[in-house]
């Protein structure tokens, strides 16, 4: 089984989280409180009603900071008052069919507000580790099927990918010129399909789901044969964690890995997440296929090879995919009776952390 996060190297530790707002960045922001870490949050307001983040906060999470990432002089100013010692960026424009819409601000956003954190980030002499979250899409998809490595090029047809794509350079540009004579530690991660509960973002797939549900009509999907390397959110954010205190320990001689289920594991298209999911929240398992319909590209296939994470970190998905998307639905379906999201939430980070 995966090692977990130290509560002894968490406690105490100063943690600028970027993104916190967001589906991975509520969830990431509860955890290290649990651990005993002090966190800064700094992200936009949520992008959508409800959030994770709102409903964690009305049970009495702290709020955080509201700010673009963009804003390079706000940054600086909550990075150098908040005195990090780690920083985790997961702030981004993360849904590729809105990258479609707004190409050019999702490069801003993406690229532009990584490179003015690692500025900010240069002038902080507390500072010590950077981990900077992108994407299982940073790979040159040639529609294989084939699971990536860290190794394999970089690359992107949608501009989401190519801007993450586009960020690893930009953070290994930053490595090399500026962040190593200053003694500051930087890698990027990669994780896969992020699922579970408090995602309610457009265009993704379970918060369509739930949307259909909550307001009675069908379910549309518009890739059903895609598949993904799905994974838990809390599988995810393990990694991340475990990778972020190796950086900052300097036990860690890799720049980039994956996070991801076992490529042993057999692929499970969109379809058959989407009866999984209905049928676990207690529906009749339906959806309507409008992959005929005209759309932007998105990628039939995509996998990773996680292999160097366990390597290095001693980590591995403690779940199966089936697992994540048994998780997923009981989250959702507990919240949908009536369940207050903090209790629910920290009752699945417990139970994550002890086998259960």
């Amino acid at each position: 089984m995966s090692r977990l996060p130290d509560p002894d190297f968490w406690k105490g530790k100063r943690v600028l989280l970027t993104g916190h707002t967001g589906f991975k960045g509520s969830w990431a922001s509860l955890w290290l409180r649990k651990l005993g870490a002090e966190v800064t949050g700094y992200a936009l307001p949520p992008a959508s009603e409800p959030s994770l983040h709102a409903l964690l906060h009305a049970d009495g999470l702290p709020h955080g900071q509201f700010g673009d990432v963009r804003d390079g002089e706000a940054l600086a100013t909550v990075t150098r008052k908040s005195e990090p010692e780690i920083i985790l960026h997961m702030a981004a424009q993360p849904l590729v069919r809105e990258s479609y819409a707004t190409p050019a601000e999702t490069f801003d956003v993406n690229v532009m507000g990584t490179i003015r954190l690692l500025q900010a980030a240069r002038a902080v002499p507390s500072v010590k580790a950077v981990l900077v979250v992108t994407t299982d899409k940073v790979y040159r998809n040639d529609e294989s099927g084939r699971h990536f490595r860290e190794t394999d090029t970089l690359g992107g047809h949608d501009p989401y990918s190519g801007s993450k794509a586009a960020c690893e350079v930009a953070v290994a540009t930053w490595r090399s010129a500026f962040l190593q004579e200053r003694g500051i530690r930087i890698a990027t991660a990669r994780g896969g399909n992020v699922i579970g509960g408090g995602d309610f973002s457009a265009d993704r797939l379970v918060p369509d789901i739930v949307r259909a549900a909550l307001s009675g009509t069908r379910l549309n999907i518009r890739s059903p044969l895609a598949t993904r390397p799905w994974q838990h959110v809390l599988d995810c954010l393990n990694g991340y964690f475990l990778f972020a205190e190796a950086i900052y320990n300097g036990a860690s001689a890799v720049d980039a890995l994956n996070f991801g289920p076992s490529p042993a594991e057999l692929q499970i298209p969109v379809r058959d997440v989407a009866n999984a999911i209905q049928a676990a929240m207690g529906l009749e398992p339906e959806w309507d296929d409008v992959s005929s319909q005209k759309q932007p590209r998105e990628m039939q296939t995509l996998g990773l090879d996680p292999a160097l994470a366990g390597e290095s970190l001693g980590w591995r998905a403690r779940f199966t995919q089936r697992q994540a998307i048994e998780w997923t639905a009981r989250w959702y379906d507990g919240w949908r009776q009536g369940k207050a999201a903090l209790p629910l939430t920290l009752d699945q980070i417990d139970a994550f952390t002890k086998g259960r």
